[in-house]
């Protein structure tokens, strides 16, 4: 006789998850150019930029090559408004699954992050055969930090994502805020400069941003020369944890008057 497998909350948790991931990768590559587009799209946009800033300064920015600088930037900024659009949308975006008694809000915003960070690893891992073809040497002095500051920008935008996707909830006007907010972010937060291209007096204008804090440390960890002047590796932490704790508290809170709704 058959038996049946009982299985834990933790196990059915991570089967949602994973059903959820599969499903935002189906929804995500149901086109002819599928996951190659996704990849070629922002290789193909570093490349372009990089070209353009290495005209202006010989090819070398702050003694890093300009598409690697480039890349940095543009790679940290695309994960962080990438996962923030994806965990603030998530929740609207899976309404009618929640009619299942399994299916959480906090699952569909996990497989939609885990979605976006899967497709920049294959960003990442295309912009490290284009720097091989384009004879740019693959260098990182320390690269246990730098994937750790991809991991914090990742929890920054997720639990930000998690913080807006329950305003969207009660208000759907909070969309246009949440607009408003991030198309600055992309020439604020050091992508196209360096805090080392403005004078130290000016620097608090920008070093309130914690995405500047991290591509800045980003590229300090994989070229030591660059220096870290301006920016820091606690202020960044802080915020990370600070802007987590609000996020699962107000999640904890409101999720099921979001659902409802």
């Amino acid at each position: 006789m058959a038996t049946l497998e009982k299985r834990t909350k933790w196990q059915i948790w991570f089967d949602v998850i994973y059903a959820l991931l599969v499903r935002e990768i189906r929804i995500g590559f149901n086109d002819k150019f599928g996951i190659s587009w996704a990849v070629l799209n922002p290789v193909i946009f570093i490349l372009v930029l990089s070209f353009l800033r290495g005209r202006l300064d010989g090819g070398e920015t702050h003694t890093i090559p300009t598409f690697v600088f480039m890349a940095y930037g543009l790679i940290n900024i695309q994960i962080f408004l990438q996962t923030f659009s994806a965990g603030a949308s998530a929740i609207q975006k899976h309404k009618a699954l929640f009619a299942f008694r399994q299916v959480q809000p906090i699952s569909a915003i996990l497989a939609a992050c885990f979605f976006e960070i899967l497709v920049k690893i294959f960003v990442i891992v295309g912009l490290m055969v284009a720097m091989y073809f384009l004879g740019i040497e693959l260098h990182a002095a320390n690269p246990l930090k730098i994937m750790l500051y991809i991991f914090l920008i990742w929890v920054f935008a997720m639990s930000l994502g998690i913080l807006f996707g329950l305003m969207i909830a009660f208000v759907p006007e909070v969309k246009k805020i949440q607009l408003l907010i991030t198309r600055p972010l992309f020439f604020i937060s050091g992508v196209f400069f360096s805090l080392q291209d403005f004078p130290q007096s000016y620097w608090h204008v920008l070093n309130w941003n914690p995405i500047l804090h991290a591509i800045e440390l980003s590229r300090y960890s994989a070229y030591p020369a660059y220096g870290h002047s301006g920016v820091s590796e606690s202020f960044l932490f802080i915020v990370v944890l600070t802007t987590t704790f609000i996020a699962l508290s107000c999640y904890q809170i409101a999720w099921k008057q979001a659902i409802s709704r």
